[in-house]
């Protein structure tokens, strides 16, 4: 049931969906919710409906290998420290190969801008003070309810309901036995605070990124969000880290967090979104409590349990059945 399109031009690159330019709703979510829908007559409906989920796949990948590197070096540089390290090198990398233009862009365009940076700052702020006091799976668990409420909040079909909610069950189920066998109940109360207000923000990150990719052409509204959320973050980072950020092999290891966490990921999350429903992509985000726990098994040497990898095969299925109702969908 595709959204009304708008009438007005949109500033996007041509991959992006004519229709997806209405901005009009005064709410953030309305208008995800019609960007989403009319995502049916986007470039990609001609093309494969698996482009934009395999974008989404490898996305998640970098961005919790990236994050378990993360903690391996936040006894260097602290969590505000290693996010200011991140942001500061990513939002260097996309100015540098994107060279975006600053002319040509409306008020609206930077304010939807500097939102975008702001809630990528907020979410990445939140999330590394949880993993530097919670395991690296529960984190993620707790910071998918954002994107997994934002699917509901906006879904127009009852089909990503019912995969919402699988993915839930899942997710509530990961929660028990999540990072070697703890539960919610004994994590850090600090620590679950700030995965959750790191969900939040990742909700507003959907918004924020899917109206980003259809003002600005390719990723030049990404590389201008980035340094946003590197400005905003860096007094924090001088202040738990100070010199300490100019150790060069600091620095380097910095860089390769930048590089799988922010640049790589968000490149491709935003693509993704230019091809695919929000309430979908969100729903595709339950696989991060799965990705996660592999990482965490992997890099830290975080265990799973046989209820971890139940609870991962619930989030993979619900994903599994987003991906075929929307490629449903485009095929209708």
């Amino acid at each position: 049931m595709p959204a009304p399109s708008s009438s007005s031009p949109t500033s996007s690159s041509p991959t992006s969906s004519p229709t997806a330019a209405t901005e009009a709703a005064p709410a953030p979510v309305p208008s995800t919710a019609e960007g989403s829908d009319s995502g049916s007559g986007s470039a990609s409906g001609s093309g494969s409906g698996l482009g934009p989920v395999a974008l989404v796949i490898s996305a998640g990948i970098s961005v919790q290998f990236g994050a378990a590197l993360a903690v391996m070096i936040m006894p260097r540089a602290g969590a505000a420290g290693v996010v200011t390290l991140r942001l500061a090198a990513a939002a260097l990398v996309l100015l540098l190969l994107c060279r975006p233009k600053v002319r040509g862009h409306s008020r609206s365009d930077w304010g939807t801008v500097l939102a975008f940076g702001a809630a990528m700052a907020g979410m990445n702020g939140l999330f590394y003070q949880a993993i530097d006091r919670i395991p690296l799976g529960p984190a993620v668990t707790l910071e998918v309810l954002g994107p997994l409420a934002l699917s509901v909040i906006v879904s127009r079909r009852l089909v990503n309901l019912l995969w919402a909610g699988l993915a839930l069950g899942g997710v509530v189920l990961l929660s028990g036995h999540g990072g070697g066998g703890l539960g919610f109940g004994s994590l850090d109360p600090l620590g679950a605070a700030y995965a959750l207000g790191a969900g939040a923000m990742w909700a507003a990150y959907i918004v924020f990124s899917a109206r980003t990719g259809r003002r600005f052409p390719q990723a030049d509204g990404l590389a201008f969000a980035m340094a946003v959320a590197a400005v905003v973050s860096l007094p924090l980072g001088i202040a738990e880290a100070g010199s300490d950020l100019l150790v060069p092999s600091t620095l380097a290891l910095g860089l390769g967090v930048a590089v799988l966490s922010s640049v790589l990921p968000y490149t491709l999350e935003l693509l993704a979104l230019r091809r695919m429903p929000a309430p979908t992509f969100a729903i595709l985000m339950s696989l991060e409590p799965a990705i996660a726990a592999t990482a965490g098994f992997l890099v830290l040497n975080q265990a799973m349990s046989a209820l971890d990898a139940l609870a991962i095969a619930l989030v993979i299925a619900a994903s599994m059945g987003a991906v075929r109702s929307q490629i449903r969908k485009k095929a209708a």
